[in-house]
């Protein structure tokens, strides 16, 4: 039967304990890491989320009762023990923070028996993702993912004493929205109030932080829960969390500082990373052209080239073929890997088409200065040396190309120089390469609308210097919106925001809203800025990213408590599920349960 805690005190955490409390009597509580019985004593680690703490149990000095009660223990039982403070009879352990000491214990309490878990609880687990899942409220007990989540508040709290102190106001923004359908998909929430209308999940505050700003509050911040209704990656969840900010009477600079002192604090505070300020910036065009990204990882080189002007006149018909079609043809050199085995060329080939290419050109400098290719037949000697030189190519040096549009180029060189990068051991994981990218074209045109849409959201300010493009040359319009990206991955991001009536007015109208159609979506936005609205502009960053690259996590389900899985379900709760016909039938809803072809 379990006892309980009556008349004890928790005096210290186990992980707590140094030689600083040799002597003194202690009441430590948590749970059974493991117990060893050697006969007349026994070893018991004990943990908590601070660490483990070695337990001894000698009859003669906690008694028969409490040394028959300490030989029940197994792992994940939960115990309460009173006892001293003392040296390790044995070596130090220096794996251990308590590895110095240990306690002798006086007394014991089972406050909580365990049946044997369906996986160890230990650090660096093997046990299969979707198991540990399943069982998330065990898996939250290994020391690595209580260290993860530790460190997230660790950060949070730092994140807001910086933002309290910069004259920052901490305010909440509606849960319970309206849809406005431009960008992910929104989840959307039935009202029983008001029959065949929805609610909308935010996808981010970004309507109601501007609202604030027309409201007068000047700084705004806010750890924000936000929800898309998209497919998931390893760095992307349904729910997510937002360190969120707007300001007002500021430009670029200002929200880029605000936000670089923020990261600054963070990571010297937090994990001990010391980063120099202000961070590397790039445009956007140059990040493409360099990187083929517009969240470079700039931990290793391996830029891309463009050598268009190089083989415009070359015989070889896929090269001339993409130019001809107005697109580009740019490599990369992969350096000292000219012996790459063909097998491996055609994996990165096939790897090149999962992102679009027909395919991969490549060219090999061999160490005797002849050339292995799968084009060389096509172009004369002296073709061949001036694009290997263009290319910085050496003896030894394996060079790999791609022609098409050049978008295209971009998405499969950039994705392709971090694959290679990957598979090469070429990334420094202990480096942090912060940059920011500014200058983002405004608009993208979708093939699949037939129109313009906003590349960030559509109350991004337009470059002053290029408003007068919007009439004439929408397509070639920069806007005042900036990314901040940390070892290739975005953290987050923003802009500038329309405050004049006119302009936003044109944004819509390139947009293809009509005026109806913007007031249907955005017109209480559109109405509070004709009651003077100041300048302003805001950043978003995510907070799960940002953990997880701190933390250097494979993927964002170690840094969040209760994550979901790639269909965006839950497999510990079962969400989502079912309801009662009941409830349904309050809100009016009858399921559909059709493939939605019909």
């Amino acid at each position: 039967m379990a006892e309980t805690m009556k008349g004890l005190k928790r005096t210290h955490r186990c992980g707590e304990l140094s030689a600083a409390n040799l002597g003194e009597t202690v009441t430590v509580m948590g749970w059974v890491q493991k117990q060893r019985n050697k006969g007349g004593i026994i070893f018991v680690d004990l943990r908590d989320r601070a660490g483990i703490l070695q337990v001894i149990f000698e009859e003669s000095e906690c008694g028969s009762d409490n040394f028959a009660k300490a030989e029940r223990l197994r792992s994940e039982y939960v115990v309460a023990v009173v006892g001293r403070v003392e040296k390790r009879a044995a070596a130090a352990n220096e794996n251990l923070a308590t590895g110095e000491i240990e306690v002798r214990a006086e007394q014991l309490r089972i406050l909580s028996e365990a049946e044997t878990p369906p996986f160890p609880i230990e650090a660096d687990s093997k046990t299969k993702e979707e198991l540990r899942l399943k069982y998330r409220y065990l898996d939250l007990r290994r020391p690595n993912l209580q260290r993860n989540l530790m460190l997230r508040s660790r950060i949070t709290t730092t994140i807001r004493q910086q933002m309290t102190e910069a004259g920052f106001l901490e305010i909440e923004t509606p849960m319970l929205t309206k849809s406005t359908p431009e960008g992910a998909r929104d989840y959307l929430v039935p009202s029983r109030v008001h029959p065949g209308s929805f609610y909308a999940l935010p996808q981010s505050p970004q309507i109601f932080k501007q609202l604030l700003m027309c409201s007068g509050y000047d700084r705004y911040f806010q750890i924000a829960r936000c929800f898309r209704d998209e497919d998931l990656r390893a760095d992307r969840q349904p729910e997510f969390t937002q360190v969120d900010m707007e300001m007002s009477f500021v430009d670029v600079e200002d929200v880029i500082d605000a936000t670089e002192k923020m990261v600054e604090r963070v990571c010297r505070e937090a994990v001990g990373l010391n980063i120099t300020l202000p961070l590397p910036r790039m445009t956007w065009r140059e990040a493409m052209e360099r990187f083929g990204s517009d969240k470079p990882d700039t931990r290793f080189g391996m830029e891309l080239v463009n050598v268009s002007e190089v083989v415009r006149n070359c015989g070889f018909g896929v090269f001339t073929g993409a130019l001809e079609n107005g697109g580009s043809v740019r490599g990369i050199n992969i350096k000292g890997q000219a012996e790459m085995p063909r097998k491996k060329i055609d994996a990165l080939t096939e790897f090149a088409r999962g992102y679009g290419a027909k395919g991969l050109a490549y060219l090999s400098v061999q160490q005797d200065g002849s050339y292995k290719s799968s084009f060389a037949k096509f172009m004369t000697e002296e073709e061949l040396q001036a694009l290997t030189a263009a290319m910085g190519g050496e003896k030894g040096d394996l060079l790999l190309f791609a022609a098409d549009k050049t978008d295209l180029v971009y998405s499969v060189l950039g994705a392709l120089r971090v694959e290679i990068a990957r598979q090469l051991d070429m990334i420094d994981n202990n480096k942090f390469n912060f940059l920011w990218v500014t200058e983002f074209p405004l608009l993208e045109w979708s093939e699949e609308e037939n129109r313009y849409v906003a590349m960030h959201h559509p109350f991004t300010m337009p470059m002053d210097e290029d408003l007068a493009l919007l009439d004439t040359e929408p397509g070639k319009v920069r806007a005042k919106a900036y990314d901040i990206v940390l070892n290739g991955v975005e953290l987050g991001g923003g802009s500038v925001r329309i405050f004049q009536p006119e302009v936003q007015e044109k944004m819509f109208e390139v947009l293809g809203f009509t005026r109806e159609a913007a007031y249907e979506r955005f017109g209480f936005l559109i109405n509070a800025f004709k009651y003077g609205v100041p300048p302003h502009a805001g950043l978003a960053i995510g907070l799960d990213r940002f953990v997880m690259l701190l933390v250097k996590a494979d993927n964002i389900r170690e840094v969040i408590a209760f994550p979901k899985v790639k269909d965006a379900s839950c497999l510990m709760s079962e969400a989502p599920n079912a309801v009662d016909e009941a409830q349904l039938k309050e809100l009016r809803i009858k399921p559909d349960l059709s493939d939605g072809d019909d």
